[in-house]
């Protein structure tokens, strides 16, 4: 039994508040446990110069932390680890989407950590791909898209060996002394869009690695189920 109670194969506790701010094209506020993560969608009419003509658009994202979201204050400047992280986020959620369609308009995801308690990056990409989605609706509303340039669902979970067993969605004080930590991302239909895994002390086998990919593939399928259930219900106000 894991120290919150868990199976080892259960996610933390996750919901999405979809709209959480009045003025960002999309936004959505996603808590896995006690990861918090604000995710904002921002349109702009314009794209990067190396997209300039070529008529494609262009999605984006930043992500920070606040200085008190861990047990101890950090610094507001950008880091190295918040720069990897920008550059997954965006990578990520490009994959669900077509930019020829988008136009020659930019989508920059702003992803801020309210409170971490580890997977901040799998919520981020998470709650990312719901802002995004959002955007998308607010462009079709306004006529500037004839149809949604979305191709398909996106979303990530941290999963590892922890203790010797693999277990799902973990908190930092599973994180902390895992003996190996997997950062997965995948489409609503499966399809792998990028694995981050790393032993962390010694080595790891290919039958392990099996084991929590297809643990991280039935929990990502949940939380698909829990974007396409906000994204509903936040059309349907």
């Amino acid at each position: 039994m894991r120290k919150d109670g868990r199976a080892a194969d259960e996610l933390r506790p996750f919901t999405i508040e979809t709209s959480f701010l009045k003025d960002p094209e999309g936004s959505a506020l996603v808590r896995a446990g006690q990861t918090w993560v604000l995710c904002t969608a921002s349109v702009e009419e314009k794209v990067p110069p190396f997209l300039k003509e070529s008529g494609k658009g262009w999605v984006t994202a930043e992500y920070a932390m606040l200085p008190r979201a861990t047990h101890t204050r950090g610094g507001r400047n950008s880091n190295g680890r918040a720069k990897e992280i920008e550059r997954l986020i965006g990578r990520s959620l490009r994959a669900a989407i077509d930019l020829c369609a988008l136009g020659s308009r930019s989508i920059t995801i702003d992803c801020d950590v309210l409170q971490a308690d580890g997977g901040t990056r799998t919520a981020a990409i998470t709650g990312g791909f719901v802002a995004l989605a959002l955007a998308c609706r607010h462009l079709e509303h306004k006529k500037l898209l004839k149809k949604s340039p979305l191709r398909r669902e996106v979303a990530a979970v941290s999963v590892g060996i922890v203790e010797s067993e693999v277990r799902l969605d973990l908190p930092y004080v599973e994180d902390s002394v895992a003996e190996v930590d997997m950062n997965v991302v995948m489409t609503g239909d499966g399809s792998i869009v990028e694995v981050q895994g790393t032993a962390e002390a010694g080595v790891f086998s290919r039958a392990q690695m099996d084991a929590m990919m297809d643990v991280a593939t039935r929990g990502i399928a949940r939380l698909v189920a829990a974007q396409r259930a906000a994204i509903e219900a936040a059309v349907a106000k």
